[in-house]
């Protein structure tokens, strides 16, 4: 790359590239500076400092408004004529605290174990599949009754039931 630079120099990119067998926009991504080396975002002007951060959390913990969404806590404190910050404000704090979850109580549904069957021997556990195989003319179709045995894997055909 720094040879198709150095050449691009005194006969343009096009033909530097063409004669070094570099693809132009492998040259140009090259010259780029890396994506991982942003530099840092300078804080907004109106951010919330430290101590109003704590006061936003403060709230938001309380007992009050414990199992509240964020949305329900700021209609709730704008009806009283409070503004503490913006509701999105109030998701970031939220989430730098750890906190960003499911507010209300939650009841955890027990493990239920799978039902699993297993034949040992033929003719102990059967299966059972019905399929609609297309006809010979539009919206005609052909219903496929299988019966299986799980064991042998053999299909039994419906004389024998």
């Amino acid at each position: 790359m720094s040879a198709a630079g150095d050449l691009a120099g005194h006969v343009g990119v096009r033909a530097a590239c063409e004669a070094l067998g570099v693809a132009r926009a492998t040259f140009y991504r090259r010259r780029r500076p890396k994506t991982g080396q942003r530099q840092s975002r300078p804080a907004p002007a109106r951010a919330l400092d430290a101590t109003e951060r704590a006061e936003v959390f403060r709230v938001l913990c309380s007992p009050r408004f414990a199992d509240r969404a964020p949305a329900e806590v700021y209609a709730t404190l704008l009806d009283e004529g409070v503004h503490l910050c913006s509701e999105r404000t109030m998701y970031r704090v939220l989430a730098e605290n750890r906190a960003v979850r499911e507010r209300r109580a939650q009841r955890s549904h027990p493990n239920h174990p799978k039902p699993e069957i297993v034949a040992r021997a033929p003719n102990e556990v059967w299966s059972r599949d019905i399929t609609r195989l297309l006809g010979p003319e539009k919206w005609r179709y052909f219903h496929l009754y299988v019966i299986l045995d799980i064991f042998s894997r053999y299909c039994q055909w419906p004389s024998k039931i």
